[in-house]
């Protein structure tokens, strides 16, 4: 089954736990018919830590002597620039409750007849075993968390149980339970300690025949025939009366509520679809099973229809954290943040590409939602107007507070383009120009770079110091420097960019001249890419993070066609590069960057390491280490970018077709992918060749190249050499030769 994927047995961590959600609420759903348990979780839930006020400290007066010392050679010269400080994380995110409904002694093993399944195209997990049924979704039309029961004579205890691994003991928690003429209410409400802040779980539990009394914490059901239950979070001040909120929530019943989710949620997943040719014979087994053959094409196929399905889910009032939008434990690995210095991006680095302008849009609102407290940054870190985004945060707050000596991520001055990106490719996916939120948001970039890079090396030429390359550091050196080749990108880019984008502005010609002052990448003694162009500086290769390759991937501005010197210099650096600790985002970025250079061996060699190291859960969700260790979405979200780039490659005036391709994927379907040039395209390869359907929406000019082994044979008037002149609405199809 592409399209799912289930198990012969309930979950028995939270980590196996299917998944749904409408990119507000999220539901982890066990299945397990003697005690049914499903945890509720909601973007907004960050637990105070007292770090929500925290404002970036005035350290501008200072920069000036660390940018000299640092110029004059002083490689320790930053490890007490905002020292002194104690790290500070971000607000966790933590979960909210179990909603469960409990009949007597659980599963908690594989039995016969039982079968546990989650449907991608609708959202719906279903479990069943005998006559027991179990439906729960999050419905994207009225935000909530649906969960329907039935089974002949069902006697249950229903409660909200807040009692998670890692809450809190000091949690202020109050219970209602209202007994209604067809079931109850219920509602849970939690106060943080130390704070006036908490949140509010209520739920509707509509009762099918049987009876109903107050039992415990919650109710006890009695001869039923079935329940629906229907739950909300809301996070709020005080301890808000639930009246009010059992009232808003929808009555209809569970066919209805889901008939009114389902059309949406599965227009967003059906945009796009990837299928490999020798995959059938596998299709139908357990994912618990796939993830036992990781050389499968089936657990390929099925892990990007997981990651296009969990990316989506977990995308909307806030794009996807290190967790998704699901954790079962209060203690989330490092606070369940946005980590926006590699992980973020990664993860959704498909969301141009694989059509779900969902994503893009929760993206959009975490980035506009804080440019004034990346302002703030701006100011008080460097005396410059423009912004600087923050490497951590929790949803709520954009300033900077991870003041390290390790981690010194408060001088990281690369951020803001890095976020950006993705939505300058969702506008060139879609119109072609970016509206005028992101237009604004890039000239304040501009704007920073324009007041920070006042300083010169040796040459002339603009240094970008104080400057760090996260979250690695040279190997004769502290970690902050000058001229980490990512913020040298960083800057040429969002500079030319701003230009590009608001010509008019009184400063656009300066910031071309700017951007034509930075310094050139430097390549080393071993012909590699440097990561700092900076003489002296020493590399240190083994290491998860690629930020160096960032002009390969996602920018283009190093790539095989226009720069293939500098392409082979990244090739080489890309081949000196280790794996460290074999972080789940390093070995997945390293398959982007390798698809843009076009090396399909090593593509394979990341794919495989992600595939047959145990990094799954039976849910499909993902671990940051092998072996399943620590819960996160970075290989989930990010796998569907990674076989797209092998398969497909595009920006605003170039196609690359099968650049890299894996071994393992000899023939097979990708559709309904999104240009960078405002195409839909529809790809089939095999040995013997390959057909490409492009549908325009806007008329372009394109330059058609292929991967090695392929050779066009038709773009324009029969020349396979010549740009493809599209026209929107005119379909085009293209032709490969035989391999």
């Amino acid at each position: 089954m592409i399209d799912g994927t289930w198990e012969p047995g309930p979950a028995t961590r939270w980590e196996d736990a299917f998944l749904s959600g409408n990119g507000r609420h999220g539901a982890m759903v066990y299945g397990d018919p003697g005690d049914d348990r499903v945890i509720v979780n909601h973007h907004s839930l960050v637990r105070p830590n007292g770090s929500e006020n925290l404002a970036p400290p005035a350290l501008a007066d200072g920069l000036g002597r660390l940018q000299d010392a640092l110029l004059s050679g002083d490689t320790t010269a930053a490890e007490n620039f905002g020292g002194g400080r104690p790290l500070v994380w971000v607000q966790p995110f933590h979960p909210a409750f179990l909603t469960r409904v409990r009949r007597g002694r659980g599963l908690h093993e594989a039995v016969a007849g039982y079968r546990r399944e989650v449907d991608f195209t609708t959202g719906e997990v279903t479990a069943s075993y005998e006559a027991w049924r179990s439906h729960v979704f999050v419905s994207r039309a009225d935000d909530v968390v649906v969960q329907h029961v039935t089974d002949p004579g069902l006697t249950a205890d229903v409660t909200l149980d807040h009692a998670l691994p890692g809450a809190p003991a000091r949690l202020a928690v109050g219970r209602s339970t209202v007994l209604t003429p067809d079931g109850a209410h219920l509602a849970l409400r939690v106060g943080y300690p130390g704070s006036g802040l908490g949140y509010t779980g209520v739920t509707v539990v509509q009762v099918d025949g049987g009876r109903v009394s107050v039992a415990g914490e919650g109710i006890r059901i009695e001869g039923a025939r079935g329940l629906t239950l229907t739950t909300r979070v809301v996070r709020a001040a005080g301890r808000p009366e639930p009246g009010e909120l059992w009232a808003a929530l929808p009555r209809e019943d569970y066919a209805t509520l889901l008939d009114r989710h389902r059309p949406l949620h599965r227009a967003a997943y059906g945009r796009a679809s990837f299928a490999l040719r020798d995959a059938a014979p596998e299709r139908e087994l357990a994912g618990s099973e796939l993830l036992r053959t990781p050389k499968s094409p089936a657990l390929l196929e099925r892990l990007f229809a997981a990651g296009r399905y969990h990316l989506l889910s977990s995308s909307g009032l806030l794009p996807p954290r290190l967790t998704g939008l699901w954790t079962g434990d209060w203690d989330t690995a490092w606070s369940g943040a946005f980590t926006t210095n590699a992980n973020l991006n990664l993860q959704i680095a498909s969301a141009a590409s694989a059509a779900l302008p969902e994503v893009t849009e929760a993206h959009a609102a975490l980035v506009h939602g804080q440019l004034a407290h990346w302002r703030d940054n701006a100011r008080a870190l460097f005396g410059a107007r423009g912004v600087v985004a923050p490497s951590h945060t929790d949803g709520e707050s954009g300033h900077t507070r991870h003041f390290q000596r390790a981690y010194p991520l408060h001088l990281w001055t690369a951020g803001a383009d890095w976020l950006l990106q993705p939505l300058l490719e969702h506008a060139e996916v879609t119109t072609g120009t970016p509206d005028a939120a992101l237009t604004g948001a890039l000239v304040e970039v501009a704007l920073f770079y324009e007041d920070f890079l006042s300083c010169e090396d040796p040459d002339g030429n603009l240094a970008v110091v104080p400057s760090y390359s996260p979250e690695n550091r040279p190997a004769n050196a502290s970690w902050v420097t000058v001229n980490a080749t990512m913020d040298i990108a960083a800057a040429r880019h969002a500079l030319t960019t701003a230009a590009e984008h608001a010509p008019g502005h009184p400063s656009a010609a300066r910031w071309k001249a700017l951007a034509a002052r930075l310094p050139a990448y430097l390549v080393n003694e071993d012909g590699a890419l440097a990561e700092w162009a900076w003489p002296g500086l020493r590399e240190t290769y083994d290491h998860r993070h690629l930020s160096h390759l960032y002009p390969v991937w996602p920018l283009d501005s190093i790539n095989p066609y226009d720069t293939p010197e500098l392409s082979a210099a990244a090739h080489r650096a890309l081949e000196l590069r280790g794996s460290e600790n074999d972080s789940a985002h390093g070995h997945l970025h390293h398959a982007l960057i390798a698809a843009r250079l076009r090396d399909p061996s090593r593509v394979a060699a990341a794919l495989d390491a992600v595939l047959g190291g145990d990094f799954f859960h039976d849910s499909l969700m993902s671990a940051h280490y092998p072996s399943r260790n620590v819960y996160n979405a970075d290989a989930a979200h990010t796998l569907p970018a990674a076989v797209i780039e092998s398969l497909v490659q595009s920006a605003p005036g170039r196609l690359v077709l099968l650049p890299a391709v894996p071994e393992a994927c000899p023939a097979g379907e990708l559709r309904g992918v999104r240009m960078r040039f405002g195409a839909c395209l529809d790809l089939s390869w095999s040995e013997d060749g390959a057909t490409a359907v492009l549908r325009p929406t806007r008329d372009a000019r394109v330059d058609v190249r292929t991967g090695d082994g392929f050779t066009l044979t038709e773009t324009t008037a029969g020349n396979p050499t010549a740009p493809l002149e599209l026209t929107a609405g005119v379909d085009r199809v293209l032709t490969l030769g035989a391999r």
